[in-house]
């Protein structure tokens, strides 16, 4: 139980709120299979999504940057990819439970992503979720681990730093909370690996127990 008068939540999305991992993957077996190549696992797919398109492009077509097809390429996945934002993606299970205890405690909430913002407001559009306050990885000229993002949406909604949580599922979103000095939540559902070094203040295995820490 955290002894501070916690007021605002602000989650990361993909892989904390939303599980936008099989859309992604889709993208990139599509855009694999249009090239005449195999599709690749769900299984390899899913830890890279957080790394962003230009890395699964990366890893299905095993080249760089530097390859004279890889910037078309990346542009096909994210036309893929905008076209089917909300084919499978869905809020982890528990979330939904967690939002209507925000609201029921009149409590705020947010987004912090790295995501870009056209792709962010499409996809929480589609899926109807409306945050208090969302900041995206375009949105500022800096993104996530520094603490700009964060700070930036704690000022948007008039609070205290040290009133917030932040709950992401990736190293640089603890880095971002530690920055900005607001206290931070690991999820263990997300597609990152969570190990000690991450240095986060609470740790929880289910959206549910995020409930107990406000």
């Amino acid at each position: 139980m955290i002894f501070m008068a916690i007021n605002t939540l602000l989650f990361d999305l993909d892989g904390t709120l939303i599980d936008t991992a099989p859309d992604l993957a889709f993208a990139l077996n599509t855009l694999l299979l249009e090239n005449g190549m195999p599709e690749k696992p769900y299984a390899d797919i899913k830890p890279l999504v957080a790394f962003g398109g230009k890395t699964l492009v990366s890893m299905g077509f095993d080249c760089d940057e530097l390859h004279p097809k890889f910037d078309s390429r990346h542009q096909r996945l994210l036309q893929i990819y905008t076209d089917n934002i909300d084919k499978y993606a869905k809020t982890f299970e528990g979330i939904d439970d967690l939002l209507g205890v925000i609201k029921a405690k009149g409590l705020l909430w947010g987004i912090v992503t790295n995501k870009p913002e056209n792709l962010t407001h499409l996809l929480l559009d589609k899926m109807d979720i409306k945050p208090d306050v969302i900041v995206c990885g375009d949105t500022l000229e800096h993104n996530k681990p520094h603490p700009a993002p964060l700070l930036y949406a704690c000022a948007r909604l008039a609070v205290d730093p040290v009133s917030c949580l932040f709950i992401g599922d990736d190293k640089n979103d603890m880095l971002a909370g530690k920055n900005a000095g607001i206290k931070t939540v690991a999820v263990a559902y997300g597609y990152g690996k969570v190990t000690d070094d991450w240095n986060y203040d609470y740790l929880v295995e289910h959206p549910q127990d995020i409930q107990e820490l406000i």
